[in-house]
């Protein structure tokens, strides 16, 4: 009994050594092949999250209540008209860059909802206070005069916002 235990007490040592390393050394092969494919991912997403972030900017830059105004604006319309072809460019605008909420964070997303809804919101509320059939010039001068107003506008917020996470990014 001896004797077999002289032989086998070192093979089960050299057995156990053996399996403890060959053990860690595919622990870190399997951590570096799962890091080179993150490092690769990572390669691959970036340039689609900053075009992501580029078109928000846009977005966000489309319909600031000046430039929409004076893009959408013709002279021959009511209020109601621009009333209308205002909400309906906000909307386009917003609806064309839906895919983009995959590869920003979801505070982003929610501050571009915001932005949105806040436009919405100012263009509705400034189009009940004039009469629908005056010239759009009205309703132009009291959303552009009323975004003025707004210091701490949520347009110029999530712009903000998505300026620091781009350079979070780097």
């Amino acid at each position: 009994m001896l004797e077999l235990l002289k032989y086998t007490l070192p093979a089960l040592v050299v057995f156990a050594t053996a399996y403890f390393l060959i053990k860690a050394m595919l622990g870190k092969e399997e951590k570096k092949m799962k890091l080179e494919v993150f490092l690769n991912n990572q390669k691959a997403i970036t340039p689609i999250r900053l075009q992501a972030y580029e078109r928000l900017i846009i977005l966000l830059e489309r319909i600031h209540p000046e430039s929409l105004v004076l893009r959408e604006n013709k002279a021959d319309m009511t209020n109601e008209q621009l009333h209308q072809v205002l909400l309906g460019m906000i909307r386009g605008e917003f609806e064309h860059n839906l895919s983009q909420q995959l590869y920003v964070t979801p505070q982003s997303w929610m501050l571009i909802k915001a932005a949105k809804e806040s436009l919405v919101q100012l263009v509705n509320s400034e189009a009940l206070n004039l009469v629908p059939s005056d010239s759009s010039i009205n309703l132009s001068k009291a959303i552009i005069e009323t975004h003025i107003q707004d210091k701490k506008s949520a347009h110029s917020e999530a712009i903000a916002f998505l300026k620091e996470e781009v350079q979070s990014l780097f």
